[in-house]
């Protein structure tokens, strides 16, 4: 399976990119005629049929090469002249690349980094010049794909995927030219990578982590009862040692020795509280088996789970201009974001791990106040046919009223619940507004296929949860009148205006002055004010990330391939 999506990832790479960049690379590669030796005839000849070879067999020297059509287009146009003939470009280069590689959180492995290395410094005795040639310029365009769009297709990760990166300033022509000629290639290879805050904390976060990983890691805490602040334990000193390691315990009250060390004092119940919230855990103070798990896992899964991270943050690329809404499903969090910073955000509930939150982009264009509900098919099967069939009174316990196709009404007394089934039920079920419609008072329309939106909720007691995954899709609010007001600022719908049109209690629609983006994301590890957070992988979606990222490269024909249609979600 791994191998499967590494194939469809790097295949809707080279379409993307590869094989729009081929022609531009060519005239690049053309421009440092100049700096090579002319091959003689008879290694022209070598260097053609070794790159024809590479469409039957995309290895060199054991080593799979990337795109063997890009690597093809690029030395037909080029004569078959070589594009490195500079050794101490080359050695640079190889250099740069495993820099970057670890920086990035990439694996070095896909890079020939070894293979290069063992040639350069043999004189080039165990691999001819065409092959180390064609190898530099296969981790050059792997390098490109990799930093700028990432390793891995999203779709074969996501079937809700919609995201579109805008096109790059920069030729990838451009891109390759600057590498070969630039006086500081790190900072070269960094310009590639997108530059966003979140992206950039990230990588600093894996550094740092990369660095305590190298000195040790931190120490683990041992198993045993709950942790409290006014306890003395010994456990107590593992526990300030495994908070000072990670600095949310610092200062004198990292230092302290002996017996004072055993006491679970206030500095170390703050330390504790900041862990916590890091952690997306309840933030109590105690230090109970959830608190605990989280202490001990080891820095290098840390590290791993920063890596998965890095690799979602390039497949989003820079954040929209202007203003825009991001929804991160794993923190059970929205935030408004206006000329790159956060200016307001609440807590969210998103859906249940086996009714997930799809990831997806789209743009918000009106909102509803005193919403009704029209129960989505998938509620409608799983849920709302079995109970009306052991039980009609539901529809009027939940203020519910039933429609024929076009809409009209329909006296619930008519109908056989008794044999009512999916797709054979020739109504729609709506429920009316009110208190208890499960909407709320607002919801804020983006329209997509998911039939997924943001709304306020009657059930108040699930943002008290630290984890929220109860709804069946959709994302509820925990302040939805105070988003309303934002999005609304620039209109004559003040407060009062609001309060107003809720208390008549019917339908109104309200279009925004702009469409504003909705990024609906799935990220485990972000940054916020210098620190990382961690947050529980609550759909399981991590693991696979890593093994791709962790798979040996394999060849790619340039082919585009669709992912699958998505499921339709609800509230």
């Amino acid at each position: 399976m791994v191998g499967g999506v590494a194939v469809a990832a790097e295949a809707r790479k080279s379409t993307r990119f590869g094989r729009r960049c081929a022609a531009t690379l060519v005239t690049l590669l053309a421009t440092l005629a100049p700096l090579a030796q002319a091959f003689a005839p008879a290694e022209e000849e070598r260097l053609r049929a070794r790159v024809e070879a590479l469409v039957a067999e995309p290895r060199i020297a054991t080593t799979v090469v990337a795109d063997p059509w890009l690597l093809a287009q690029l030395y037909a146009e080029r004569q078959f002249q070589p594009a490195w003939t500079n050794e101490t470009a080359l050695r640079e280069l190889v250099d740069a690349l495993g820099r970057a590689a670890e920086r990035h959180g990439l694996n070095p492995a896909d890079f020939h980094l070894e293979v290069m290395r063992e040639a350069l410094d043999a004189g080039l005795q165990r691999l001819c010049c065409a092959e180390l040639d064609m190898l530099a310029t296969d981790a050059v365009a792997r390098l490109m794909f990799q930093l700028t769009s990432g390793k891995l297709d999203p779709e074969s990760f996501h079937a809700s995927w919609n995201f579109r990166r805008a096109a790059a300033g920069e030729s990838p022509a451009q891109l390759v030219e600057a590498l070969l000629i630039a006086e500081d290639l790190p900072a070269a290879l960094e310009a590639l990578a997108p530059q966003t805050p979140a992206y950039r904390g990230l990588v600093d976060a894996l550094a740092w982590h990369r660095r305590l990983a190298a000195a040790g890691g931190w120490p683990s805490v041992a198993d045993g009862p709950t942790l409290r602040a006014g306890e003395r334990d010994p456990r107590v000193g593992e526990l300030r040692r495994r908070l000072a390691a990670s600095e949310d315990l610092t200062g004198a009250d990292a230092e302290l020795k002996g017996p004072d060390a055993e006491f679970f004092d206030g500095p170390l119940d703050a330390a504790v509280r900041r862990f916590q919230a890091r952690h997306g855990l309840a933030v109590d103070g105690l230090v109970g088996p959830r608190t605990l798990a989280a202490l001990n896992v080891p820095v290098a899964a840390r590290i791993d789970q920063l890596r998965v991270n890095l690799e979602r943050h390039r497949w989003l690329g820079d954040e929209p201009d202007g203003r825009y809404l991001l929804v991160n499903i794993a923190s059970y969090r929205v935030v408004l974001v206006e000329a790159g910073e956060v200016t307001w955000e609440t807590r969210a509930v998103v859906g249940l791990p086996y009714r997930q939150t799809p990831v997806f982009r789209a743009d918000m264009r009106y909102l509803v106040f005193n919403p009704t509900w029209t129960v989505p098919p998938v509620i409608l099967a799983r849920d709302l046919l079995p109970e009306l069939r052991r039980d009609p009174a539901v529809l009027e316990r939940r203020n519910m009223e039933v429609l024929d196709l076009e809409g009209r009404r329909v006296d619930p007394a008519e109908i056989d619940w008794a044999q009512a089934r999916p797709g054979r039920f020739p109504y729609l079920l709506r429920q009316r507004p009110g208190p208890d419609n499960a909407l709320g008072r607002v919801k804020f329309m983006y329209p997509n296929p998911w039939h997924v939106y943001m709304h306020d909720t009657p059930h108040r007691d699930l943002f008290g949860h630290t984890e929220r995954t109860f709804s069946s899709g959709c994302v509820r609010l925990e302040q939805p009148l105070e988003l309303a007001e934002r999005l609304l600022a620039a209109t004559a719908w003040d407060r009062a205006a609001i309060a107003a049109v809720l208390a008549e209690g019917r339908p109104r629609t309200v279009h925004l002055p702009e469409p504003v983006p909705v990024l609906t994301i799935y990220a485990t590890a972000v940054t916020e004010a210098g620190r990382v957070l961690f947050l529980p992988d609550v759909y399981a979606r991590d693991a696979r990330i890593l093994a791709s990222l962790d798979a040996p490269p394999v060849a790619q024909s340039s082919v585009e391939r669709e992912g699958p249609e998505g499921a339709v979600f609800g509230e």
